[in-house]
């Protein structure tokens, strides 16, 4: 018997592809329960990351810091998503940006050679594996697109609508960083709007 965060990690999966009961019952033993206070770290700049994480709960930010300390926000992972620094753990190599919680958080987190062999066992997975990588593809060259062709307004939009919650769980600080402006640029737009 899953309990509730299993079974919201086996729904998600089920939505992308059609599992067998018998790989349904491997989740409990290759995904592990990980609690991260608001603050901490899934994985720091520099560290080379080997895992893939399921947000059960909470929020968690990807973000890049340049060398004059200025950060820039790559996405945002809120529950039900998987998070992890996808080119840097294919690649083995140290991870370009930060993942942090910014709310309490639980995750289940699962080892990336238990996962390839996993996908290597059984076709599901493989196909799991492949819904991932091209939904991660598309988020990837639509946040490209809103970058190079977008206003700041619409821009602004669209986080609205492919974020409908966070408006009031993050930081607009957190969103401005994602949006490419600055905190004012964001409050004179939300004004415009009148977004309450």
């Amino acid at each position: 018997m899953f309990t509730p965060a299993y079974l919201q990690l086996s729904n998600v999966l089920q939505t992308l592809v059609n599992i067998p009961a018998d790989e349904l019952a491997k989740l409990s033993r290759v995904f592990q329960p990980r609690t991260l206070k608001a603050g901490d770290f899934l994985i720091q700049a520099g560290e080379i990351p080997s895992e893939i994480g399921f947000v059960v709960s909470g929020i968690l930010r990807l973000y890049y810091v340049n060398s004059a300390g200025n950060e820039f926000t790559k996405s945002f992972c809120p529950e039900n998503h998987f998070v992890t620094a996808y080119s840097a753990l294919i690649l083995k190599q140290p991870a370009q940006f930060f993942i942090e919680a910014l709310e309490d958080s639980l995750l289940l987190v699962i080892d990336y050679i238990e996962y390839t062999q996993l996908c290597a066992e059984n076709s599901c997975w493989q196909a799991i594996n492949h819904k991932l990588v091209e939904a991660l593809f598309i988020k990837k060259e639509k946040r490209e697109a809103e970058l190079l062709l977008d206003d700041a307004t619409t821009r602004y939009r669209k986080f609205l609508i492919e974020y409908p919650d966070l408006e009031h769980r993050v930081k607009q600080y957190h969103i401005a960083s994602y949006l490419g402006i600055s905190p004012v640029s964001l409050s004179r737009i939300r004004k415009t709007l009148q977004v309450n």
